[in-house]
């Protein structure tokens, strides 16, 4: 039998990434278990009843914990930086999760119009059936913000980077007017992880994660995370999943742990290969504009490089020439079309490099109003940079931008 070590404190988040919830059982094993029950036998009756009451000294049943998604959980708050984590089936369920939470009818929510479309929707349509209003605000205006504020505002919310333009915004300056007003700020952090930025270390209150994008960073799995205080996670949100069955798989969740081990080496090369991208779109004459923080010519670069340990991420978006709208549309859809390393999808944060056409995927259930508020043209693509050769990556766009 072996027992536990306590890791020393101030460990780098490479190495919290390796070594947190090492061993898990009593077996001393040197790689996350994976517990695949439905259900844990109890002891005795009296045992049982105790666990049942109180979840978190033990295991009962699936839908209320497990010890691979205890692992998750653990591993990833550390590497945050929070005293604790939940995880839930997918990015959007821990926001819908965040909301269950947090909101009740006649609360108000601030939230960016650059966010990711289903984010949007979930905003602005489901929660609006129960009673909660929401004020969606440019992402980088922080006087916008501070005018949608009202005395029943309870959450702002932005995703930083935003998907897919790359919008940054101040999280510093949004947790103190949250902080003023009342509410709880909540920053998405899909886009960096905590290999690049930590929000709550700018003041950010919960961090919500798709640990189907860069946690797992190898497009197995779909996952989902809050990260924050132990007492929001353990005694607000806890008990709704277990209610609502919002439930991390076991599997899942030991994916996304073995994708967390690997997570800043990735993460380092997929920026060098993307910063590479966006320099080479910016430079050719088929192109019209790139979204990219890592260039200087980005609105946002110099707070960028501060928020995000210097690096832009591995998302490059950018405008090809047209004109009208259905040129602008043909021309993008060829550029697509011409990709033969590069996977055509909708999701990001692989190690293989995705292309898509953002107005009609990822922001395609938006009206047109709002695809135009939110600056999404029908000649925008975004590119999810992965890890093949830069010049491979750089050869596939020429062969769709050379066309136009």
């Amino acid at each position: 039998m072996t027992e536990k070590k306590k890791l020393p404190e101030g460990l780098h988040r490479e190495t919290l990434a390796v070594r947190v919830a090492l061993p898990a059982s009593q077996w001393g094993e040197n790689s996350e278990a994976l517990y695949l029950t439905s259900g844990f036998v109890q002891p005795d009756a009296e045992t049982s009843a105790h666990r049942f009451a109180n979840p978190q000294e033990g295991y009962t049943y699936g839908r209320t914990s497990n010890p691979t998604v205890t692992s998750f959980e653990q591993r990833l708050a550390a590497m945050e930086g929070t005293e604790a984590a939940i995880g839930t089936a997918t990015g959007m369920a821990a926001i819908l999760l965040l909301g269950m939470g947090l909101l009740k009818a006649g609360d108000h929510v601030v939230c960016s119009r650059s966010v990711f479309g289903s984010t949007m929707n979930l905003f602005a349509k489901e929660f609006g059936k129960f009673g909660v209003e929401s004020t969606f605000v440019s992402q980088v205006d922080l006087q916008e913000w501070k005018a949608a504020l009202r005395p029943n505002t309870r959450l702002l919310f932005a995703e930083t980077p935003t998907n897919p333009l790359t919008d940054v915004c101040d999280i510093r300056a949004l947790a103190d007017l949250a902080h003023g007003a009342g509410a709880v700020l909540t920053v998405d952090n899909c886009f960096c992880s905590p290999a690049l930025q930590r929000p709550t270390e700018l003041g950010a209150d919960l961090v919500i994660h798709s640990g189907t994008k860069y946690l797992d960073g190898q497009g197995r799995v779909m996952a989902g995370a809050i990260c924050g205080p132990a007492k929001l996670v353990n005694d607000v949100f806890a008990p709704i999943v277990r209610t609502a069955g919002m439930t991390l798989s076991p599997f899942n969740a030991w994916v996304v742990l073995k994708g967390l081990e690997t997570l800043n080496i990735r993460m380092q090369a997929q920026c060098a290969n993307a910063l590479a991208i966006a320099k080479f779109l910016q430079a050719h004459p088929k192109v019209t504009r790139v979204y990219y923080p890592g260039l200087e010519s980005h609105p946002q670069h110099a707070l960028a490089m501060r928020q995000q340990s210097g690096l832009g991420g591995a998302v490059v978006s950018f405008d090809v020439r047209g004109g009208d709208p259905g040129t602008l549309r043909r021309n993008a859809f060829r550029v697509i079309d011409s990709s033969e390393v590069m996977s055509i999808a909708t999701n990001l944060g692989d190690t293989k490099t995705i292309i898509s056409h953002s107005a009609s995927t990822s922001h395609g259930r938006l009206t047109e109003e709002q695809r135009q508020a939110a600056g999404i043209g029908q000649g925008l693509i975004r590119v999810a940079v992965g890890l093949e050769h830069v010049d491979d990556i750089k050869a596939d766009l020429s062969r769709g931008l050379d066309k136009l």
